[in-house]
């Protein structure tokens, strides 16, 4: 899945338009509930070496909140790193590239959801 097509599972979803809200990082992309204005997400593109990567290439990344628990476990698998700028305990950053459409709308699933 790519940035454009979580942008628009989002929108159709969930009803949400990402916001650019760091001035020195306009495309960088909150994803929120319209309600209580909460993050469920955070995509972005990011350099390897920010993430603990051994390269300078930039990645597509999604950051969502998860029970400490699974971010335990998930921080282990391909495709999953400790969360980039945001609590490492609760945010996950996805390598979107790495990791199925389907993984990715469920784990936004559970981020919107913990986050309501």
């Amino acid at each position: 899945m790519d940035k454009a097509a979580i942008l628009k599972l989002v929108a159709e979803k969930y009803n949400t338009q990402p916001e650019a809200v760091f001035k020195k990082y306009p495309d960088y992309k909150v994803l929120r509930h319209q309600r209580n204005r909460k993050w469920y997400g955070l995509l972005m593109d990011v350099t390897g070496d920010k993430l603990g990567l051994a390269d300078q290439a930039e990645h597509a990344v999604l950051n969502v909140k998860l029970d400490p628990e699974q971010v335990a476990i998930l921080q282990k698998a391909a495709g999953f790193l400790l969360a980039y700028h945001m609590n490492k305990q609760y945010w996950l950053s996805i390598l979107i590239d790495q990791v199925s459409d389907q993984q990715i709308e469920s784990l936004l699933d559970q981020s919107y959801r913990l986050t309501e």
